[in-house]
């Protein structure tokens, strides 16, 4: 996770390739050269061949990060791809960072050790490294988490809490899912109407996610203000992130402390994740408290936000591809399962909730896509452009839910892929299904064009979500 920056007008970082953002076509204003002399005099008008055919000047270089592109960056994303595969340019925070937007590079790049997770390995300034984290984290001290570190402290945090996300512990948490799926549903289902983000996508997860972490019930309202936030801010003041995270990470030492006075000598069944830290550090894993406040935080921050994008981005693409959809109520009626899970997973490739890899920096000088990163760079992995790379998927811009070859990197690759992954698919599956059931006449309630999706840089998701519907009881 990271800060999302106000979209501004592409600024080209220094590269050898053509400037994404550019009004000039690559290569345009080379002069031709002229005859040299002593040169054979050229036939006669009558005798000449006639002309070739000129070959067609090159598409012009999309914009970046404007809010045409946050609508819809696929078609910029195409032209890096054949172009500038692997470019150099200027973010709108003001850091210059390579985009890799080929499948194999993305993979090659997701796995490559050579590039660290850890922003003190960043070549710029220390005042530079504040643009490339969550806002606030520094300060809170919650930089030891999952998103900044590398082996073997990453292999030691990540063994501690992958226990929580095994398939056989999600599967046991799938009531309280579909139970907080049926809630939600139930509060806007008689009137008709409601905004899909912040009724049901948004809240979802953020209690999921507060129940396996264990905070209590009567804190959970919190911690949904807190995450609001967080996304209300993307892409405005950082201020309001940085209070919050303050906010946050204030509230956990203070669970961490209540929790800890409270721990049983032995574990109980079910045991919450934050309990199960606070175990781990007090035999013998050196967990710190700091640590343990740092994984708490993110697993709740990037436990909610991919989920409501998942939610948000696949209910979208459902609506706006009637056929598709179709077919799954038509197999969701059937009680069938299959189309669903590989549909999920087909959401998850064709418009995922996370556009770009979270930040990776160069601890030495290596070779990428046929450009040579310098050590201390910044590179960013484009994982919805990998994702649409049509050497890798057949018709990768079609929306298809029975599609089976689908290796798609929508929640990373390597050591580093996502943990919460389990609990992201199934609160996907539980919500997509639930809301196709129980409403199965829903609708957009506005014009696609008129959606605006949250200018950020790693993130992809809707701001809003009108739908329209027959009131239930």
């Amino acid at each position: 996770m990271t800060d999302h920056p106000t979209p501004a007008p592409h600024s080209a970082g220094s590269s050898a390739q053509p400037s994404v953002g550019s009004s000039t076509p690559p290569f345009a204003g080379c002069p031709v050269a002229a005859p040299s002399v002593g040169a054979p005099v050229p036939p006669s008008a009558a005798e000449a061949p006639a002309p070739a055919a000129e070959a067609p000047a090159p598409a012009p270089a999309p914009d970046l990060f404007t809010w045409e592109f946050a609508a819809d960056p696929y078609p910029a994303y195409a032209w890096l791809r054949e172009h500038a595969p692997v470019h150099r340019t200027t973010l709108p925070s003001g850091v210059e960072a390579w985009l890799v937007t080929r499948y194999d590079d993305a993979k090659q790049a997701l796995a490559d050790q050579r590039l660290s997770k850890n922003p003190e390995h960043h070549a710029e300034p220390a005042h530079a490294k504040g643009k490339t984290g969550i806002p606030g984290e520094r300060k809170a001290e919650l930089m030891t988490h999952l998103l900044n570190i590398d082996p073997p402290d990453h292999t030691r945090l990540r063994r501690l809490v992958s226990k929580a996300f095994t398939p056989r512990r999600v599967a046991e948490f799938a009531p309280r899912v579909q139970e907080l799926t049926d809630r939600l549903i139930d509060e806007f289902a008689a009137k008709g109407s409601a905004d899909l983000i912040h009724e049901f996508a948004f809240p979802l997860p953020i209690h999921a996610i507060c129940d396996l972490l264990g905070v209590p019930r009567e804190d959970q309202d919190d911690f949904r203000d807190w995450a609001g936030m967080m996304i209300r801010h993307q892409g405005g003041p950082r201020g309001g992130v940085a209070r919050s995270v303050k906010k946050m990470r204030g509230y956990l030492a203070e669970l961490i402390h209540r929790k800890r006075e409270a721990l049983p000598a032995e574990p109980v069944p079910g045991e919450d994740l934050i309990s199960g830290l606070i175990r781990a550090s007090d035999h013998g894993e050196h967990l710190t408290e700091n640590e343990a406040a740092a994984m708490a935080f993110i697993l709740l921050f990037a436990g909610f936000e991919t989920t409501v994008n998942l939610i948000g981005n696949g209910t979208f693409a459902l609506l706006t591809h009637p056929e598709q959809r179709a077919r799954l109520q038509r197999s969701l009626a059937a009680g069938e399962t299959g189309l669903l899970e590989t549909g999920v997973e087909e959401l998850l490739r064709y418009d995922g909730p996370v556009e770009l890899a979270t930040w990776r920096f160069a601890t030495r000088p290596l070779a990428l896509g046929g450009q040579e990163i310098a050590a201390g760079d910044p590179v960013l992995v484009v994982l919805a452009a990998a994702d649409r790379d049509p050497a890798r998927f057949a018709d990768p811009d079609t929306l298809d839910l029975s599609r089976r070859d689908n290796q798609h990197l929508g929640y990373g690759h390597g050591i580093h892929y996502c943990l919460g992954a389990p609990l992201a698919r199934l609160e996907g599956q539980t919500a997509l299904a639930t809301l196709l059931t129980r409403l199965p006449d829903l609708r957009l309630g506005a014009e696609p064009a008129d959606l605006r999706w949250r200018g950020g840089l790693i993130m992809r998701g809707l701001r809003t979500l009108p739908v329209e519907f027959t009131p239930r009881d």
